[in-house]
Order: structure tokens, then sequence, then C-alpha cells
């Protein structure tokens, strides 16, 4: 295995190495049944989890069933698979073809070149699956039926960087309840000239629409991650730099009100939309009034009238031009599926 497909396999202990080697080599070799050492079930679903997490072509099974015997010392793992075995192995045929189809064009490309290769294909070929379909949390839904959730999502996202010799993890927090957070949140952990950057490729798909692609959460390091994201349930490598994050390498992370109506005026000008991240301080109500009034003078200028869309904790917005009045306001919010948005009379 590679440094990163053994990632999570590193952070186990001696025993559970052990039991993770049967699953994988087990589910590789499509067995009815898998004899593992008798264990705590939390631990061995566990350990069942990271094996398909760090290994995406183990698309074909989800779940297990367990049976032994009470003076047994091991018991026999029972994997559910999704198709019969001629099935998987097409399928497995088929994705493997996939991929190679679409990484070639990118084998020559810098590793930051080959990220945002990957994250555009998500974001222009992906749909989110409302209806949660077994095979959406796999790289079948995306690679296969252009549909996904975010699991699937990042599982594609590693299967392409594995294809492009990128180093490439899968993190995973937890839900929240208590902030509405149904489910658990899947993204991916990418390692750049040594350094690590988190990527989250569903929530970038679900701000992006409109033939206008988002990179909210491109490389972006730890302090930008967890303020919409959870805690991540098993340990994940630090990241504190955020020199590779798009906005920066595409300059436009501004920091002073010319620099926005510099380029605000040259959006209006040839009919763009204005995207770009704020550096300069902290977005409070006193510094996002002063920039609505930017837009809105840039805009009138030509006898238009301005949308923003706000992604207030990433600091990223979004500004489209029109000739008839809109709401002034949006506040995004990306999400594990569609994004949700928030009209706001900016005049409050």
């Amino acid at each position: 295995m590679s440094k990163a497909e053994s990632y999570y396999f590193n952070h186990l202990n001696k025993f559970q190495k052990a039991v993770y080697h049967s699953i994988q080599t087990g589910l590789r070799e499509l067995k009815d049944t898998i004899i593992v050492p008798k264990m705590d079930m939390k631990e061995l679903s566990e350990i069942f989890f990271l094996v398909r997490l760090e290994d995406p072509f183990l698309f074909y099974s989800e779940r297990f069933q367990c049976r032994h015997y009470a003076k047994a010392d091991s018991m026999e793992l029972i994997p559910e698979y999704l198709f019969n075995k001629k099935q998987i192995k097409a399928h497995t045929k088929a994705m493997e073809s996939r991929i190679q189809k679409l990484v070639r064009p990118a084998q020559n490309m810098t590793e930051w070149e080959k990220e945002k290769y990957i994250h555009d294909f998500i974001c222009e070929n992906v749909h989110y699956d409302k209806l949660k379909k077994a095979y959406s949390h796999e790289i079948i839904g995306p690679l296969g039926h252009g549909i996904g959730v975010c699991e699937g999502i990042a599982k594609t996202v590693k299967a392409l960087c594995d294809a492009l010799n990128l180093w490439c993890i899968i993190a995973i927090c937890d839900n929240n309840p208590e902030k509405k957070i149904k489910y658990r949140h899947t993204w991916n952990i990418l390692k750049l000239g040594g350094k690590y950057y988190h990527l989250d490729a569903t929530f970038d798909n679900s701000l992006s629409k409109d033939g206008v692609i988002r990179y909210d959460y491109f490389n972006i390091d730890d302090s930008s991650c967890f303020r919409d994201h959870e805690p991540v349930i098993w340990k994940i490598p630090e990241c504190v730099d955020s020199k590779k994050k798009y906005y920066l390498e595409k300059k436009i992370s501004f920091t002073t009100y010319e620099e926005v109506r510099k380029r605000c005026a040259q959006a209006v000008k040839k009919g763009r939309v204005f995207l770009f991240h704020w550096r300069g301080g902290y977005l409070t109500r006193a510094v996002l009034k002063d920039l609505l009034e930017i837009f809105k003078e840039e805009a009138e200028k030509k006898e238009k009238h301005m949308t923003l869309s706000l992604n207030l904790s990433q600091a990223v917005l979004q500004v489209r031009f029109h000739n008839e009045l809109q709401e002034e306001l949006v506040l995004e919010q990306a999400n594990e599926g569609e994004m949700e948005e928030e009209a706001v009379n900016s005049k409050e």
C-alpha cells in the first residue's frame, strides 16, 4: 500500500491491522465469508469501514453480517455484496477504464493543476443524489451514473488522485443534531509540496451553478475548514498552510476596498460574474455594508442591478449583475445536499 492508502491502517494496533488485512483480502477476492478473530462488533465495523474508506474500488460491499459460535475464538464475517460476482468484475473493469480515461489528459500537469482538474470534473459532472441510492456512496455513483453523496464524491476524488499519484485521504466528521446536521460528512485531504490541505468537492459542488465553479473549499487550512465542518472522527494530518488556496493562487483574494472596486468595475463592464475572497480582516456588518455600496455604485454606472451571494464562513463573495431588480443579498450555506439560500434585505 502507498502511504496515503495506508494512512488509517498505520494508526491501528497490531491486532486491528491483522483484521484489516483479512477483510481487505476477503473483499478483493469476493469471498462469501471472511474469518476474523472474535471481537467487539463496533470495533469490527469501524475497521470494515476504514478498509473501504482507503480502497475506493471496494465499492461493491457496504455492509456485513457476522456468525459466531460460543466456544470459538474466531467468527465469520459475511459481506453483503451490492451485485453478483460477475457484475462486480464487470463494474470494476468499467470503473478502472473510466478512471484511466479521465486522468489521461492530466498526467503531465502540476500537483495543483491535477487537483483542480479532479475538482472541476466533480463540479461539472456530478449531481447530488437526493434519493441517496446505495451506489451513490461509492465511486460507481459519480463515475457510472453522474450522481453521488459526499462519501461517494470523496471516494471518487481519492480514486482519481491515486491514479494521478497525488497523496490523498478521506476525512470524516460526525453528525450534530443540535446544529440540525443529520448525517456524517466526508471530504478529502491532499498533500501538495509536502503540506496538507482540505478539499471539500461536495461543498463546492453545492455552491457551483449557472456555469460558475466555486472553489471556497479548495486547499483551505484547519482554521477555515472547521468554521463549518464538525470535528473529525479519526485523526487526520494538521493542515496549517493556506498558500495553495485557489483564490490566492488566482490572485482574487483582496484586502482593500480599492482592489475590490477596480475588479468589480471590470466585471460589470465585461458582463461577468465577480467572484472573490475577502482577506481584509473580519467580514463584519460594517465591512459588508461598505462592500455592498461598492457593488451597487459600480453596477449603477452601467445601469445594472446587483445580487451578492455570500459564503460568510469562508468569506467568499459572488456578485451577479442584472438588468432588473432582484434580492441584493443571499446568504449561502454549503452543505451535504443542495445549497441552502436565505434572501436578506440588505437595508436592515
